[in-house]
């Protein structure tokens, strides 16, 4: 089922706009939202449309769509100013890595100092 939106998937539940969220970027492949348990000032999810579970169920035909979602990222990093000061990027992967919301997405966190290892 990944590809499809998913029944009971919050981030597609987000995506087809029947669950609130404070949205900072969409376009036709990606949306971004605030995180509604910020561990940062600044905490922003970027994920895309299509409905992908896991890191390990991206499949070749989703190279370009891979490749956008990184670029998005940075452009959104750029658009709210985060490269001049500084930001982490993360992606938690199944349960074992800290993946709560089963649907891939990049954490953009800043405004505060980071330590490492983290977590």
């Amino acid at each position: 089922m990944n590809g499809v939106r998913k029944e009971g998937c919050v981030f597609c539940e987000i995506v087809r706009g029947k669950a609130p969220a404070r949205i900072v970027f969409e376009d036709d492949l990606f949306i971004a939202v605030e995180d509604v348990s910020p561990q940062a000032p600044v905490h922003i999810l970027v994920m895309p449309k299509k409905h992908i579970s896991e890191i390990r169920f991206i499949a070749d035909d989703d190279k370009e769509l891979i490749e956008r979602w990184f670029w998005t990222a940075i452009k959104i990093a750029r658009d709210k100013g985060l490269d001049k000061k500084g930001y982490r990027t993360v992606i938690n992967n199944g349960t074992g890595g800290g993946q709560t919301v089963s649907h891939i997405h990049i954490h953009l966190l800043s405004g505060r100092r980071f330590s490492w290892p983290p977590g």
